[in-house]
């Protein structure tokens, strides 16, 4: 226990339950291992709030001590700025355990037609600015209004998408991967990578406010109710909340590719992303069972290739992966600052 832990809150006043925030994506992993934990242990079910992995970051990384979390949950890894925050608020010690992987889905109901997209139909669709399709080779603000403009193969309904918000980590992973990587299809945009990196971003990870692409908070489950009741909208979700109402909703295939448990396991998928979570070492002695809660969620039959995860559609990491980060989670090794 440190000493400025004791001096602020004392021991009086130390929680007994882990607290636990940040990513949406996450979060319905954290809670089957905390009811179990909750339910094998004589410890008690961690506290889980659902923050997005932004609002977890500045959470976390407000400071040491019993009014804040322990562990936060995140669809990306931590940024250097955020590594900087908590430096600055006293949070040195961090591990970070990578979990498994995931798949960004583009989802619409199944009452409708299934979509066929590329990640240039997904830029082109949602970039705040896009090249002039005359071909003047200059940006213009996005004139498209259906799927079809962006592509005559798409079907003639209204660009409508449900996505997360900027604090998403969600957000941040489909930016880079889908936006971004639709981006680079066009040569002068590529080019600016190199020769103008910070107006590359800001291109590629802009996305346009005009109506079309709707923020509808950290609840994936309430874009999958909204997907139900209107059938031309599509939604931006983690691959296990579309795993878990295939039987109303279904995944865009991407370059020909379908967002399957397989293919994103193999790489195959071109929209996936590593999943985290980060813990504070300076509560692990002073919060009781964060390092029963660890021994856990990096159990094989927790994340491994048959655990209980990989049934709440988390991708397992390889073999190597795993022991290594079990090896971290129970070393208490931390990341550089």
């Amino acid at each position: 226990m440190t000493l400025s832990f004791m001096l602020v809150h004392g021991p009086a006043q130390a929680r007994d339950t882990i607290s636990i925030i940040g990513s949406s994506t996450v979060y319905p992993f954290a809670t089957v291992v905390a009811e179990k934990f909750g339910k094998t242990t004589h410890f008690k079910t961690p506290k889980i709030e659902s923050t997005g992995s932004g609002g977890g970051f500045k959470l976390f990384c407000g400071g040491v001590g019993t009014n804040y979390p322990d562990i936060t949950n995140a669809s990306r890894a931590v940024k250097s700025s955020e590594l900087r925050r908590c430096a600055t608020n006293g949070v040195k010690d961090i591990v970070e355990i990578k979990i498994g992987y995931d798949g960004i889905v583009l989802a619409n109901s199944r009452k409708a037609t299934p979509l066929k997209l590329t990640r240039r139909d997904i830029f082109l669709a949602l970039a705040k600015d896009v090249p002039d399709p005359t071909g003047s080779g200059k940006l213009i603000p996005n004139p498209y209004k259906t799927w079809k403009d962006v592509n005559p193969s798409l079907p003639a309904t209204p660009i409508e998408v449900l996505g997360p918000p900027p604090t998403s980590g969600t957000r941040d992973a489909f930016v880079e991967l889908a936006m971004e990587g639709g981006g680079k299809t066009f040569p002068f945009i590529k080019a600016m990578k190199k020769n103008d990196k910070k107006s590359y971003k800001k291109l590629c990870h802009t996305i346009r406010e005009d109506g079309a692409y709707i923020e509808a908070g950290e609840n994936d489950n309430l874009i999958v109710q909204k997907l139900q009741s209107n059938p031309s909208a599509v939604g931006i979700f983690g691959f296990s909340f579309l795993d878990q109402n295939n039987d109303v909703i279904q995944g865009s295939t991407i370059e020909g590719q379908g967002p399957t448990f397989e293919a994103i396991a193999e790489g195959k998928y071109p929209i996936s992303r590593p999943l985290f979570f980060y813990v504070k070492k300076a509560h692990v002695d002073v919060i009781p069972g964060i390092r029963e809660y660890l021994t856990e969620f990096t159990s094989e039959k927790a994340w491994g290739p048959e655990g209980y995860l990989s049934d709440k559609g988390m991708i397992p990491m390889p073999d190597p992966e795993r022991n290594k980060y079990r090896t971290i989670a129970a070393d208490l090794k931390t990341i550089e600052m």
